[in-house]
């Protein structure tokens, strides 16, 4: 099992990151504010526009380390990558199964089975934990309409029916994620799903966790030797890590929405660490996005019992074992791909 190591985020918008040794080494306006020893990471997310050294860019991409770029709300920009590891073998299967529309069907069918099982199960949680404050008939409703479309999804026939299942989905779930917000409900209201750019400071948060939880499919993906642009669901696009998005479709819920919920409600961060643009943008402020990446942190190095393989594994560890299990299946070496189910 690989080792759950340490991402390294630099929010610092003015920051240059350069390489001595085997240590990367944090510039700002040409003087030293920090350095950090290689070996003891496994990502770096870097929110500067200045940028990296070509040398830091090499020593990433020969160690293996991820280096990506993102804008202050989140957005991806670009990841830099080394020499393609991996059975060649395996990709090439890879690229024939995505080519192929039954097959393609197949996986994008198991995705998309585990998001909406995952999202019911972010509902039906909150019914149970907070019944006295919350309209249980209305998220039961939501539920038992999610219920439903897990069922067309079983059936569906085409990768647009299933698509078009997600995205009615997606709907009753976001109808009553303000709901799911318990405290601070003054400063943090949701109304809708907004993103480039998110519009509210709860879309602010939810995107700035997407952009984090696709960079470590990302990786993941790249571990275990399969391209992250060829997806089974996410059409291919120039650019897009198309597999990393149908990887992530299953942890968006249980991992990214539910830490969005928790920091909120557990009052970890408050509605005056937002700041909006002129283009109508919300992003986090600096300390308000070192209490996020902190939390983020944090959340995970905790642990859940993975359903399939029925052992404790760290909330950080999901991405890695779902690739790795999704590798096994387009090998052959299992019969379908298990999405992860939350329970």
């Amino acid at each position: 099992m690989r080792k759950l190591l340490n991402t390294l985020y630099i929010m610092n918008e003015k920051s240059y990151l350069t390489l001595d040794g085997e240590n990367i080494v944090i510039k700002k306006e040409g003087k030293e504010i920090g350095r950090v020893p290689l070996h003891n990471l496994e990502s770096i997310v870097c929110m500067s526009y200045v940028g990296a050294s070509p040398a830091l860019m090499g020593k990433c991409a020969k160690n293996n380390i991820g280096l990506s770029f993102v804008k202050p709300t989140g957005q991806f920009m670009a990841r830099i990558s080394g020499p393609s590891y991996g059975n060649i073998l395996l990709r090439k299967q890879q690229y024939r199964l995505s080519d192929d529309q039954a097959c393609a069907r197949n996986y994008a069918r198991n995705f998309i089975y585990g998001k909406l099982y995952n999202s019911r199960s972010v509902v039906k949680r909150a019914v149970r934990d907070y019944a006295m404050r919350l309209d249980c008939n209305k998220l039961n409703k939501v539920c038992e309409h999610i219920t439903g479309q897990i069922e067309n999804v079983k059936n569906a026939s085409s990768i647009d029916e299933i698509r078009g299942d997600e995205g009615e989905t997606a709907k009753e779930y976001f109808s009553v994620f303000n709901d799911l917000i318990l405290q601070q409900k003054q400063e943090f209201i949701f109304e809708g799903r907004t993103r480039r750019p998110p519009l509210d400071a709860v879309n602010a948060m939810l995107s700035f966790s997407y952009a984090l939880l696709e960079n470590m499919c990302c990786s993941a993906l790249e571990l275990v030797g399969l391209d992250p642009y060829a997806g089974f669901m996410h059409t291919d696009r120039p650019g897009r890590h198309s597999l990393a998005l149908d990887l992530m479709e299953e942890l968006r819920a249980p991992l990214a929405d539910r830490f969005v919920l928790t920091l909120i409600n557990k009052k970890v961060i408050n509605g005056k660490g937002f700041v909006s643009k002129e283009d109508g943008a919300v992003i986090m402020e600096g300390e308000t996005r070192n209490k996020f990446l902190s939390a983020w942190q944090s959340k995970k190095q905790e642990t859940i019992v993975h359903p399939y393989l029925n052992e404790k594994v760290e909330w950080g560890m999901l991405p890695y074992i779902q690739a790795l299990l999704l590798a096994r299946a387009i090998r052959g070496d299992i019969d379908a791909y298990p999405p992860f189910f939350w329970r």
